[in-house]
């Protein structure tokens, strides 16, 4: 699929559009359409989230003090306007109108099952950095492999200082930042807003780590080669996946076009490998044999009862719904698809917990309170449904959440009785609601373990 350079000449009238968010669909964008992609790493989603660096904004109503006013402003100047492909030209603002139409699948989960609306991104960025803490709680550092910071080349150093002349430019765009030096570029900005905040900030930027900017490849193939070229290098941290193992509860992750990968077939290449938090571990050959399946595996283990207890599945890339090479309708049957199947065994569905979400919002406008409780984010929010016969009623959880919830709902479920690092998220507590406003909390920074998502007292 490919788009020409400007305004999107299908949504209804592009050219006069006032300032502010507008449906995407329309007679001549219909819901079923691909669309462009638009800007998703982490300074120009710091950027776009406008908090300021006193954080003079802070208020008891937004206790982060964050505008969310930049959106398509950062996104058409973060680099040269209409000369650079792809270049967003304001699709940031646009929206899916669930109240006619689009989306009904979600709408449907969403009236019958649970849905959070305050659930979100972990950190500010892409998949890559937002699928890690699937599996860790926490990000990855540039390492020797053995577990050691080291420096990267200074080729892949990030600078997000603006060109001299430019608007917002930004001077070298690479893959790695070291935040825990602010005398390096972008650094002390973010680092003087979180220490201005009403409440302590551990921005777990350790000594001379740096963490990835954009989306890099893991450490190794899908199949458990090393990775060449440009790779994250192989991270010793503890995984959710170890932990498991060590107590004996067999888990897998089912990735769309795992076995087409490396074949040369037509799926070739539709992996994400990004996106599985377990092949940036030096241990992740070892895992491929027991943990690693397609998404057709998925399908046959559903059917014939062999579910694993935890599971992880990834629709590739052409079903996964994300902007420009995909479409919101396929992630909707591939989802639909899963639903259906666990429904179909009643066995298997009496104690099945289906979590529906995606990996990040692409950079999009979200109005939602953002809560920081590191140097990394969270981000912006995201949707989430708990599909299960303990979360039917249509419930709206407003505890606030993100992906590392996922391993702290693991840990409570399975009591397991620890946590992955002294430094991972999963150390953090639940959050205790304000009784004056539903989505913030008194006891930040702090984030949910997704059981305020079940009902299972009624049930057992």
């Amino acid at each position: 699929m490919s788009f020409t350079l400007g305004p999107d000449i299908r949504i209804t009238n592009v050219n006069s559009l006032p300032p502010g968010p507008f449906q995407l669909t329309g007679p001549n964008m219909p819901f079923d359409a691909f669309t462009g992609d638009t800007i998703h790493q982490y300074f120009q989603m710091v950027q776009q989230m406008d908090c300021a660096i006193d954080a003079e904004h802070v208020s008891k109503d937004n206790p982060t003090g964050c505008l969310h006013d930049l959106q398509s402003a950062i996104t058409t100047t973060f680099r040269t306007a209409l000369t650079d492909t792809p270049c967003d030209t304001g699709q940031t603002m646009a929206f899916f109108n669930m109240q006619n139409g689009d989306a009904p699948l979600f709408k449907e989960l969403a009236d019958k099952y649970t849905m959070s609306d305050n659930y979100h991104q972990p950190v500010m960025g892409g998949t890559g950095p937002d699928s890690q803490p699937l599996g860790f709680a926490d990000q990855v550092f540039f390492s020797d492999g053995n577990g050691n910071a080291t420096t990267p080349p200074a080729a892949n150093i990030y600078n997000p200082d603006p060109q001299a002349g430019t608007l917002n430019l930004y001077t070298h765009r690479a893959q790695w930042f070291n935040c825990s030096d602010t005398g390096q570029p972008g650094i002390a900005p973010i680092t003087n807003y979180l220490s201005a905040l009403p409440y302590v900030v551990d921005t777990k930027c350790g000594p001379d780590q740096f963490w990835q900017a954009v989306n890099v490849n893991p450490a190794f193939t899908p199949k458990g080669l090393v990775q060449t070229g440009l790779a994250v290098p192989p991270n010793t941290q503890q995984s959710i996946g170890d932990v498991l193992s060590a107590h004996n509860i067999p888990w897998k992750y089912y990735g769309g076009g795992f076995n087409a990968d490396g074949t040369g077939s037509a799926l070739d290449g539709s992996y994400c490998n990004i996106c599985n938090p377990f092949e940036y571990q030096s241990n992740y050959p070892g895992m491929v044999a027991d943990h690693m399946r397609d998404v057709t595996d998925l399908f046959t283990d559903l059917t014939s009862g062999t579910l694993p207890a935890v599971s992880y599945v990834k629709p590739d890339g052409t079903m996964d719904g994300h902007p420009a090479s995909s479409k919101w309708t396929l992630f909707e049957a591939f989802a639909k698809n899963i639903i259906e199947l666990a429904q179909s065994n009643p066995k298997l569905w009496a104690e099945t917990a289906i979590f529906v979400t995606v990996d990040e919002g692409g950079g999009y406008y979200d109005s939602g309170f953002i809560q920081p409780v590191d140097f990394f984010g969270t981000g912006p929010r995201i949707p989430m449904i708990a599909v299960s016969p303990f979360s039917t009623g249509g419930h709206i959880s407003h505890a606030y959440s993100e992906h590392s919830s996922f391993v702290k709902f693991v840990e409570r479920n399975w009591m397991l009785g620890t946590t992955l690092s002294d430094r991972s998220r999963d150390n953090l507590p639940n959050p205790n609601q304000d009784g004056d406003h539903a989505y913030v909390r008194r006891n930040m920074p702090a984030i949910g373990d997704l059981f305020d998502l079940f009902d299972f007292d009624s049930h057992h």
